[in-house]
């Protein structure tokens, strides 16, 4: 069953992918992702309230536990590591082809695996150290494809973006292990979701609201709300297989990265992005990579 959330997961992770690209080709950023965000936020207000006036009970899907101090912290923590994988992510795909982004994004289940092992002292397999030299080749012929659309990665700051908001969603990912292996699923999701906000406000008022003159003009976009449901509905059911005891979290990872597979149909697609097929070879060795390294942590 987790199994199948997994890719359930990736299927929606995947449309909100290609949405945000959708929306970031015509909207200024910082706008964009808070109203996105209060979406997010908003579909949960709902289930809070209900469950403190015990309309939602315990045992409901749905139901939202009250938190200790301490927890709402660390959910406030999330909701930083989180806030700033957004910001440079949503940056990213604002200045950058979808099919560029995506092979970047693909690497993110390594990066976990590898700070998991890190924090765990484990030694690498020959499995393991065969992926990663999979994903760097792969991912360096993937810079070779780049440069034919002019896009040096040294010298790109938006591609610094994408790999800080793969890297910093690495260890939202480990994060996550941690919370969910002590604390209420809902809780969290719902409040980080709320959380959020406060940490997106200082964005908009400090660096979009002064500047707005010299940004794209902001107008309604009846997709920006489909970002946050898009979103939330991926992390409900992701984090859902989660909380399931049998769910290996080197595989969920992986199964939910699949959601690039989408997004790259849909910069290929909808977007008319070129250099398919340099750019999709990439990304199969970048997953097959993955792959192994996650093959090699279940048999170490």
């Amino acid at each position: 069953m987790w199994v199948v959330l997994g890719l359930l997961s990736a299927l929606f992770l995947g449309g909100y992918d290609s949405v945000r690209k959708h929306v970031l080709q015509r909207s200024p950023v910082i706008p964009v992702l808070f109203l996105a965000s209060l979406t997010g936020a908003v579909l949960f207000v709902p289930f809070i309230i209900l469950s403190r006036n015990g309309y939602l009970l315990p045992e409901n899907l749905l139901y939202v536990p009250s938190g200790t101090l301490e927890l709402h912290l660390k959910t406030l923590l999330k909701s930083f590591i989180v806030g700033t994988s957004w910001f440079l992510a949503y940056h990213a795909l604002s200045k950058l082809p979808l099919t560029i982004v995506v092979p970047i994004r693909a690497t993110g289940p390594m990066w976990t695996l590898l700070g998991a092992i890190l924090i765990y002292h484990e030694q690498f397999t020959p499995m393991q150290w065969t992926g990663i030299g999979t994903v760097l080749f792969f991912f360096y012929y993937f810079t070779l494809a780049g440069r034919r659309e002019g896009i040096v990665f040294l010298k790109n700051k938006w591609i610094f973006f994408a790999i800080g908001a793969t890297l910093t969603g690495a260890i939202s990912s480990l994060y996550d292990k941690h919370l969910l292996a002590h604390y209420d699923r809902m809780f969290v999701q719902s409040w980080y979701s709320i959380y959020m906000i406060a940490v997106l406000l200082p964005y908009l008022l400090l660096l979009w609201y002064p500047n707005r003159k010299k940004q794209k003009p902001l107008s309604w976009n009846p997709a920006i709300p489909l970002i946050g449901i898009l979103l939330v509905v991926s992390d409900f059911v992701y984090f859902y297989a989660l909380s399931d005891d049998r769910a290996l979290i080197a595989i969920l990872s992986v199964i939910r990265r699949s959601s690039v597979i989408i997004s790259f149909a849909a910069g290929a697609l909808f977007f008319k992005e070129g250099n398919l097929k340099r750019k999709g070879l990439a990304l199969t060795g970048i997953l097959l990579g993955v792959v192994l390294i996650v093959v090699g942590t279940l048999h170490s």
